[in-house]
């Protein structure tokens, strides 16, 4: 269970920290909700309790977990064999699971395609957002700023 000062990583929204537990009335039904602040729109969201196992909301990754992700973001094999189709489709699978590892590999390989041929209106928003989704997990678990984080990944 989390608890509240833990720092979190929401698929789809990116990293944030567990700001508080409120006891809340939304349609008529009162729950505890976690207040979790985030840290890429600047916004507060509020996850039922009882909805947390299904939100696939994770404690962020440990330093040792994202040296090897940044070592395979770097060194690691991309498949090129895939068609567009097949590939966004992947690609978005990866990116609802929220493992920062799948995500990595969704910019790695995008990074890559695109230094080959322009990438099409849907892979650049996904580039774009699976990008800021991991900068915001290296900058909280590094306590570096996002260009800083920018910097390790992409240099």
């Amino acid at each position: 269970m989390f608890e509240v000062g833990d720092s979190i990583f929401y698929p789809m929204q990116g990293a944030g920290i567990i700001e508080s537990i409120e006891v809340k009335e939304v349609q008529g039904e009162i729950q505890q909700y976690f207040i979790i602040r985030l840290l890429l729109k600047k916004m507060e969201v509020m996850i039922p309790i009882s909805k947390m196992d299904i939100s696939r909301i994770r404690m962020v990754v440990d330093s040792h977990t994202l040296d090897n992700v940044l070592n395979n973001f770097h060194n690691g094999e991309s498949d090129f064999s895939l068609s567009y189709k097949q590939r966004f489709k992947l690609n978005t699978e990866k990116m609802k699971t929220g493992n920062i590892e799948e995500g990595a590999e969704v910019v790695r390989d995008l990074l890559r395609i695109e230094k080959g041929k322009s990438l099409n209106s849907s892979e650049k928003l996904m580039l774009g957002n699976a990008s800021k989704f991991l900068i915001s997990e290296f900058s909280l678990v590094k306590g570096i700023t996002d260009i800083q984080a920018k910097e390790l990944l992409f240099s």
